[in-house]
């Protein structure tokens, strides 16, 4: 039988245990087993009156996260479902690659943060915070004021996470939603946007979250031509993106469709003119920016040839 693991990460005192006490409050595991596994003590203490069906335990030591611990806990305790309350000064990578059971199932990643500490963490762990950005599926800030949330906005951390629910929780107890309807980066009243180098990372983001904004909009922009491998005939050209350091790479494809994409070679920098449609498009997975292609023609790489965050 499978399990769901829900790992609760963030660094100490973002607020991991006053999210897990809030959630068994409102009945989190008032119907199923659950097994919390706490790998981080902190000021905070779990409230007893939410642990009635939980079972506790303790790991001080990354190492300790083994299938084998797992396999044991699991047979000890028998949980429906396991919470990882997961220290922020270790990489999740090891235990979503390699740690967990094959019956533990990743379900959901949730990350905690301290808005008024985010900056400096980013300065100086950027590796550990943005590890933890890039692959959450929800994402909240806490202790958020009127500035904090605008530098956190500024940041546009859509750009290192997509499919993240991103929330900002206020000092005076309200929340919020990080996308607001007047983040739309760009002027389209002309129906034409020519894309600056250095705002493809923003455009793509933007125009992977709301293409209906940029239906029937004609496009100019720059890229490396891309033939897919894994979808025969689509063309995918786009850009190097770099996340936090120059090992996490990720490349910014859109597929465009017309004439003269086969005149390219792969790597090739070219200028591209077209319109994009919204459309249905299995290198998606569904809905996506579809670009018609009218004008294509080689180009000199932009400086510098990565797209940064």
């Amino acid at each position: 039988m499978d399990i769901p693991v829900y790992l609760i990460a963030g660094f100490l005192d973002a607020g991991k245990t006053n999210f897990i006490n809030g959630i068994l409050k409102d009945g989190f595991a008032a119907e199923d087993k659950t097994l919390l596994i706490c790998c981080e003590e902190g000021e905070e203490e779990y409230d007893p009156h939410g642990l009635f069906n939980v079972f506790t335990y303790t790991v001080e030591d990354q190492a300790e996260l083994t299938p084998e611990l797992f396999k044991k806990l699991e047979k000890q305790y028998r949980p429906k479902q396991v919470i990882i309350e997961y220290n922020g000064m270790w990489m999740m990578e090891p235990l979503y690659r390699d740690g967990l059971p094959g019956n533990w199932v990743l379900y959901q990643i949730i990350c905690l943060m301290d808005a008024r500490t985010f900056e400096p963490y980013l300065k100086n762990m950027g590796q550990l915070v943005m590890e933890k950005v890039s692959n959450a599926d929800m994402l909240i800030f806490n202790r958020c004021n009127e500035q904090l949330r605008a530098d956190l906005r500024s940041k546009n951390l859509r750009m290192a996470n997509r499919r993240a629910d991103i929330y900002l929780e206020n000092e005076d107890g309200t929340s919020e939603e990080y996308v607001t309807e007047d983040m739309m980066p760009f002027d389209l009243s002309s129906g034409h946007l020519e894309v600056a180098d250095e705002d493809y990372g923003i455009w793509y983001v933007d125009l992977m979250d709301h293409p209906e904004r940029y239906e029937g909009v004609s496009v100019t922009f720059k890229a490396l031509m891309c033939h897919s491998k894994k979808f025969k005939g689509v063309d995918c050209p786009g850009r190097f993106a770099m996340v936090c350091c120059e090992n996490d790479m990720q490349f910014l494809a859109l597929v465009c469709k017309g004439q003269g994409m086969d005149r390219f070679k792969n790597r090739d920098w070219v200028k591209i003119h077209a319109t994009v449609k919204k459309e249905n498009c299995e290198a998606y997975q569904g809905q996506g920016p579809v670009l018609y292609v009218d004008r294509i023609s080689a180009c000199q790489k932009p400086e510098p040839e990565t797209v940064s965050f």
